[in-house]
């Protein structure tokens, strides 16, 4: 009985051939990449002037947050950078 690629009632026949998938376009392993990546992000951010701050929030706000920044057309990132701003503003404005 002859292979044939269409045929799909005979699937274990095929069980062992290996498909052809995307080349690799980066000859490093995808761990590398993303060290590399997170490195020079990380130099790009120190070259911008840019600070590092972590917080938890809640589910809801993070949703929150999130829809806001959509309907803005900004990351989420800058949202929060100009609600801080405004806050700390009026906090030294009084």
């Amino acid at each position: 009985m002859a292979k044939e690629s269409s045929d799909r009632t005979t699937i274990d026949l095929f069980a062992n051939e290996k498909r052809r998938g995307r080349p690799r376009s980066n000859p490093l392993p995808r761990e590398q990449q993303l060290r590399v990546n997170k490195r020079n992000q990380v130099k790009r951010d120190k070259e911008k002037g840019l600070k590092r701050i972590e917080l938890k929030v809640s589910q809801d706000l993070y949703d929150a947050l999130n829809e806001q920044a959509t309907a803005s057309n900004i990351s989420r990132s800058q949202l929060i950078e100009h609600i801080l701003q405004q806050s700390v503003s009026s906090i030294f404005e009084v």
